[in-house]
């Protein structure tokens, strides 16, 4: 008589012989890595003391929990191992990667470069056949990584508009009379801003790494993981609107002083919290679909039993030809890397300040304003001109912004108006490319986005672009491109936003406002080049 069990049999777990040479080339090959992948490592640091990427830290961790797990469910690899070389090829492909980044001075391009190469280290370590198995733990990696900073606030404006929308419909179904301006929700008595903190990407990242977790420890059918996966984003979406909405009755029924607390309170790991409880949730329900359903605790595998004497493995670590080839080429890259830093000389943007760009320009007499403390966080400028011209007699008024940013490929860097105007409750009513001729020495004619935008009976003719090294762009993607072109070619990334505003006065038409703008720009264009250079 025999006694059969359904649980699946876990490898026998015996810690390896200690192998030094194994272990001394493996560290080597670890240090060897920092000095090509040292930009990427302070920017990680640097968006992990953020809110939106807090969670960073725990990326790593559950990454090595999970590549555990896979190791203790696996047999013991074999000693004798042959396909080590592509390991190699993928180790080449990252170190190439991370040398274009740090040229470009692009730690985001180095920070994917890093978890290419850490699957070439898999791969190294275990072979081909072996270590593609293992992939999954490196893939978790990228949950830790900042979003690229024109993606980022795209998404950012892109919750920001879904989570008012809805946020305002919550409001709606509570009886209060609302109504929703942009990204202004409109109480009568109070007016709401969803700001960048209200999108809801605070929330979506850790909450995307968790269901990416969730997904592969649940026990069951393929299309019940990718609901679960899945279903992250909108979830993060509704929950977020409904804290909004939460808030939006608050101060309706008592007052901005009243909702503050709660709004401090229902933020952060608390719709985090309620997140997950709501996966669960999800979790237990899908178990109820199938003809077999299992206990919360059989559906979620959380066993850890034996992680400890499978990290132990690292101990008997075998040494090889291919390993010593990827010590051999990420120390020579590093090495190259150092030696390049210490030799080049740095490109010196030379230019004047924007405070002694001409106030008086014509006829128009200008006056300067400076940006709140936050906004000028987020704009993240090297220097900025914020100056509203006026000409006497007349009640028109233009507004010249321009950002100028010394090095476009750290930091902030230039995002689109286009992202930003929502924010303040300005509805963009058109937008689309046009070509100017403002008849200024070394501009000539080029293509400006005009954008007609309106809050409530007020219109405004607005004039954008990307000045870009001596070019004019209206698309900010080609003009992030042409960053990392120009520093390879030039030695150079930087750049500036410019932009001019004018008001639509009821009395005129757009062409009278397109002439203002265009009469403007001749007379003030000459002017910038000291100051943004060509």
């Amino acid at each position: 008589m025999s006694i059969t069990s359904d649980k699946p049999r876990k490898p026998h777990l015996t810690l390896p012989n200690l192998n030094i040479v194994g272990l001394f080339w493996f560290a080597v090959l670890i240090l060897s890595a920092v000095p090509i992948f040292w930009i990427g490592i302070k920017s990680l640091a640097a968006a992990w003391s953020t809110p939106e990427y807090s969670h960073g830290p725990l990326i790593p961790i559950i990454s090595l929990y999970l590549f555990l797990r896979e190791l203790r469910q696996a047999p013991l690899p074999n000693l004798t191992v042959r396909d080590r070389w592509p390991g190699i090829a993928v180790i080449v492909v990252a170190l190439i990667i991370a040398i274009l980044g740090n040229l470009t001075r692009i730690p985001d391009i180095v920070t994917y470069a890093m978890i290419i190469w850490v699957g070439g280290v898999v791969l190294v370590v275990f072979g081909w056949a072996r270590g593609i198995k293992h992939q999954l733990p490196v893939v978790h990696l990228v949950f830790m990584l900042p979003l690229p900073q024109f993606v980022y606030w795209k998404l950012t404006i892109l919750l920001q508009s879904w989570s008012s929308e809805l946020g305002v419909w919550f409001v709606d179904l509570a009886g209060v009379s609302v109504f929703l301006e942009g990204n202004i929700i409109d109480l009568g008595v109070y007016k709401l801003q969803v700001a960048e903190a209200c999108s809801g990407l605070r929330y979506l990242f850790p909450i995307l790494s968790f269901s990416y977790l969730f997904a592969i420890l649940y026990r069951g059918p393929f299309w019940h993981k990718a609901v679960l996966l899945l279903s992250a984003a909108p979830l993060t979406v509704l929950m977020n609107s409904v804290r909004i909405g939460i808030i939006g009755v608050l101060v309706d029924r008592y007052g901005i002083e009243q909702a503050e607390g709660f709004m401090h309170f229902f933020e952060g790991w608390v719709i985090f919290v309620i997140c997950i409880l709501i996966l669960f949730t999800m979790a237990i329900v899908l178990q109820r679909l199938t003809r077999d359903p299992k206990p919360l605790s059989e559906a979620i595998d959380l066993d850890t039993q034996g992680l400890a004497p499978v990290a132990g493995r690292i101990l008997g670590i075998q040494p090889s030809k291919a390993m010593v080839a990827a010590v051999a080429l990420t120390l020579a890259v590093s090495l190259g890397w150092v030696s390049s830093l210490q030799n080049a000389d740095a490109t010196k943007i030379d230019r004047e300040p924007f405070t002694l760009f001409p106030r008086q320009i014509g006829q128009w007499s200008g006056t300067n304003a400076r940006l709140d403390a936050d906004i000028e966080r987020v704009l993240g400028a090297t220097d900025y001109l914020n100056t509203t011209y006026s000409a006497a007699g007349s009640p028109d008024h233009i507004n010249m912004f321009v950002a100028f940013y010394d090095k476009q490929t750290e930091g902030s860097g230039i995002h689109s108006p286009e992202v930003c105007l929502p924010v303040g409750g300005w509805e963009v009513f058109s937008l689309e490319p046009v070509q100017v001729h403002p008849k200024a020495p070394a501009y000539g004619s080029f293509n400006v986005n005009r954008s007609v935008i309106q809050k409530g009976l007020n219109k405004q003719l607005v004039y954008y672009w990307f000045e870009q090294r001596g070019k004019r762009q209206t698309n900010d993607f080609k003009a992030k491109i042409g960053v990392v072109y120009d520093s390879l070619t030039m030695g150079r990334t930087d750049g500036a936003l410019v932009r001019y505003v004018t008001p639509i006065r009821p009395d005129e038409s757009e062409a009278d406002a397109d002439a203002r703008l265009i009469d403007f720009m001749t007379q003030s264009l000459p002017r910038l080049p000291r100051f943004v250079p060509l």
